[in-house]
């Protein structure tokens, strides 16, 4: 039997505790949410961990991290307070491995930033108008068993284009707002061995995580974003001279070639 997956829900946890219109949508926070949908919908497949930013290193030890196949990342009005040296570690798993999913207002995280290479600036408007979410790959896994072309979110923030990132690998939705904006709402990346998700629906003051068809595509996002593939080989390996496929008399002195 497969081991569980092991899920690692990390929320910036600041609006929950700030904000009452938030407090009363989300009272133990937008983590408990997802916790709670994750596990009725991947049940014994997956395990739960929730970190937040305010615990010791953002609860993202070393040890933390060994021990997560997928991290999902909400932040919003603390990404400054975020430790760079977090970051580099998160950024280090990813190459290894571990699967980012990067949601709403994460697009600005450090982390987010740091492994697409740009500013992932976009347009906003936050007011309370439909958003439709057009699934534009139904053949993706993220989006598997949808039979619908489309659903709709009563109240959202609108995200409109120009969203400043690299090329996705894949879109699996666009999104198309009542002000007429669109919107590249679900993409991927590979991040050497890593999967990267980026899903945009789920602004705070609104009921986002509890509708049905978001707590489905956040389940396909951690199935998605689970470590696959070989031995993951990101830095430079020497080559021993005996194995190289070249001749005695050519071999270069390697400490020529020796790391300064």
């Amino acid at each position: 039997m497969p081991a569980a997956l092991r899920v690692t829900l990390w929320n910036e946890y600041v609006h929950e505790q700030l904000v009452e219109q938030v407090r009363q949508i989300y009272p133990q926070g937008m983590h408990a949410v997802w916790a709670e949908s994750l596990k009725r919908q991947l049940g014994n497949d997956v395990t739960i961990h929730t970190a937040t930013l305010d615990e010791p290193e953002h609860g993202l030890t070393d040890e933390v991290l060994a021990q997560t196949d997928v991290l999902t990342w909400w932040g919003h009005a603390a990404h400054e307070r975020v430790s760079d040296a977090v970051v580099d570690r998160v950024q280090k798993r990813v190459w290894q491995g571990m699967g980012l999913v990067a949601l709403h207002s994460a697009h600005n995280s450090k982390i987010f930033k740091k492994l697409m290479g740009t500013s992932c600036m976009l347009r906003w408007r936050e007011a309370a108008e439909k958003e439709r979410v057009w699934i534009v790959n139904p053949s993706h896994p993220i989006v598997a068993g949808f039979t619908e072309e489309c659903f709709e979110l009563p109240n959202v923030e609108m995200y409109g284009e120009f969203f400043d990132i690299p090329t996705p690998d894949e879109l699996f939705t666009i999104s198309w707002f009542e002000g007429g904006e669109v919107f590249r709402s679900g993409c991927t990346w590979r991040r050497g061995k890593g999967k990267v998700v980026y899903f945009s629906p789920g602004h705070e003051t609104f009921p986002i995580y509890y509708d049905p068809n978001i707590q489905r595509i956040l389940a396909g996002c951690v199935r998605f974003a689970a470590p696959t593939g070989g031995t993951y080989h990101g830095e430079g390996r020497n080559i021993p001279a005996p194995l190289a496929p070249i001749e005695a008399e050519h071999v270069v002195d390697e400490s020529l070639h020796r790391a300064k």
